[in-house]
């Protein structure tokens, strides 16, 4: 995963392999100068990509892949597939 910081108001840019690294940094830049940072994921892992696509998380259930073994749709109800 590539996680790059950019600052719109100076010249500051980097780029992380990891989120707890970036989101230390744009806090430790803002407070520093003031300055609003922007950032950004480039990418994420095959995984991850996968479980947000099934589970739609756009929030809307036509998007969710009902098919996905990632997903136990039961459980989130509360139902119980013994009963």
């Amino acid at each position: 995963m590539a996680t790059t910081v950019r600052c719109d108001d100076c010249s500051y840019e980097e780029a992380f392999d990891s989120l707890r690294r970036a989101r230390t940094a744009v806090s430790e830049h803002e407070r520093s100068t003031g300055h609003a940072v922007a950032w950004e994921i480039e990418s994420l892992a095959g995984g991850v990509e996968r479980a947000g696509a099934d589970a739609g998380v756009c929030g809307r259930p036509e998007c969710a892949n009902p098919d996905s073994p990632l997903l136990d749709r039961d459980a989130a109800r509360g139902v119980d597939p013994e009963d």
